[in-house]
């Protein structure tokens, strides 16, 4: 079953220069799980800069999952990876993405996703 997402206000100045950007969120529910889909640009420049990881949040800032990405992305912007299998308790109605950045760290602001019913 695939679920139709609402991006809660991406723009411009969500990031911060070098800060990897989340360009679009996907999830599906497969039975009591879900597989989310997150597409990432950033100006990966080889292995000493380059977005290496996002965490999908529940609201309370609760980690409930982390996909690390394992090379630069330098010709393939923006990208997409996915996390199959995530456990996102009953009853939630939103989720965050928050990526990483292997220079400047965890980006300031998550990335706020509907799940609509």
């Amino acid at each position: 079953m695939r679920w139709i997402l609402l991006f809660a206000g991406l723009t411009a100045g969500q990031a911060l220069a070098g800060e990897p950007v989340v360009k679009d969120v996907t999830v599906e529910k497969v039975g009591m799980l879900w597989n989310v889909h997150v597409t990432l640009e950033h100006d990966d420049t080889g292995w000493d800069h380059f977005a290496d990881g996002w965490e999908v949040l529940d609201k309370e800032g609760n980690r409930l999952a982390y996909r690390e990405l394992m090379h630069p992305h330098v010709k393939e912007q923006p990208f997409t990876r996915s996390i199959s299998g995530v456990v996102i308790p009953d009853g939630t109605r939103e989720i965050f993405i928050k990526p990483h950045c292997s220079v400047h760290g965890w980006a300031e602001t998550p990335t706020r996703v509907e799940l609509s019913p």
